[in-house]
């Protein structure tokens, strides 16, 4: 009896082993953005082809990523929504328990730029209403695989030169991939840079269908 108790904490501890590993959340975290090909992942995770290919083995041997073949290239995507659920879970007990952490993560939004305490369900009802505009500042890509429900996709690195595209009065609240990405803060920084109310949004696709929201693609 005791070996088969064993053999079921084994087969769990592999999940644990498999994201035991900075690279391989964060690759995960990429991956909750939609299918990617290991080129892409490299570049955007800031690590080479070959070790970035490793890694996705390490998470394949644990059935959290599958692959399938598109010509020469090979696209990776999560095995179910439950991995970015994991994900969130993880990342959010990270959050709550350690200090460092926590103070890591308050040194990256401007102060009054983070939007807190306001009920996900009121944004969903003010975009639709035109009273905010939820920017989506992911690559296009990203907003294509799946978005939060009225937002317009805008990649932070065009933001500069197609500011007049945006209604002037009107609140912008920005999101990109989750707590950890930088792309919603320099977004919200340059609106704001040219007077426009802007807002940080902590969450990211998979933060959002973990509240239980709905997204759309």
């Amino acid at each position: 009896m005791r070996a088969i108790k064993n053999r079921l904490y084994e087969h769990v501890a592999r999940i644990g082993k498999a994201l035991a590993s900075p690279k391989r959340l964060e690759l995960i975290e990429l991956l909750c953005q939609g299918e990617k090909a290991v080129e892409a992942l490299a570049t955007q995770a800031g690590m080479t082809v070959k070790l970035a290919s490793a890694h996705l083995k390490e998470l394949r041997a644990a059935r959290l990523v599958q692959t399938r073949k598109d010509g020469r290239h090979v696209l990776y995507r999560l095995a179910s929504t439950g991995v970015a659920d994991l994900w969130v879970t993880l990342r959010a007990a990270a959050e709550e328990h350690l200090v460092e952490l926590q103070v890591a993560l308050s040194g990256l939004v401007a102060q009054g730029a983070e939007l807190e305490g306001v009920d996900r369900k009121s944004i969903l009802k003010r975009a639709a209403a035109g009273e905010v505009l939820v920017l989506d500042v992911r690559p296009a890509d990203e907003y294509a695989a799946a978005h939060l429900p009225h937002a317009r996709s805008l990649p932070v690195e065009a933001l500069k030169k197609r500011l007049a595209e945006l209604p002037q009065g009107v609140p912008v609240v920005a999101y990109c991939r989750g707590p950890f990405c930088l792309m919603a803060r320099d977004a919200v920084a340059l609106l704001r840079q040219r007077g426009y109310s802007a807002f940080h949004l902590s969450d990211g696709v998979a933060e959002w269908r973990a509240r239980g929201l709905p997204v759309e693609s």
